[in-house]
């Protein structure tokens, strides 16, 4: 029985050191880090170009906010984005936040409370 475990030991050995084994594993975490990038770039299009609008609009829904909050920002923020997307996210921060689109109640801070 000793010797089995031997072989298995020798086994797994081999295929962890070989270079087939750790080109497939460099080419899976090159795969991951590309598909990361392009999640990043289409989260910041997206924070950018949602955060400029309501910029420009002067104000921000609750539901958009929450919805630009945590589901873009943070994942953004926790795969390393930063920047104008950053800047942008904080400026939007700062504008009143109604909630709906038909009525002046205004919620404020992260943790939104009803005025």
């Amino acid at each position: 029985m000793t010797e089995f475990w031997g072989y298995i030991v020798t086994i797994v050995v081999t295929v962890a050191a070989s270079g087939g084994f750790w080109a497939f594993v460099q080419s899976r975490m090159e795969r991951r880090s590309s598909t990361t990038q392009l999640l990043l770039g289409i989260a910041h299009d997206l924070i950018i170009t949602s955060g400029m609008t309501y910029l420009e609009r002067g104000w921000v829904t609750k539901a958009e906010y929450d919805d630009l909050h945590h589901y873009l920002w943070k994942p953004y923020q926790k795969f390393g984005g930063n920047g104008l997307a950053d800047k942008v996210m904080k400026d939007v921060e700062n504008l009143p936040i109604y909630t709906t689109h038909t009525g002046p109640v205004i919620v404020k801070g992260p943790e939104k409370e009803t005025e």
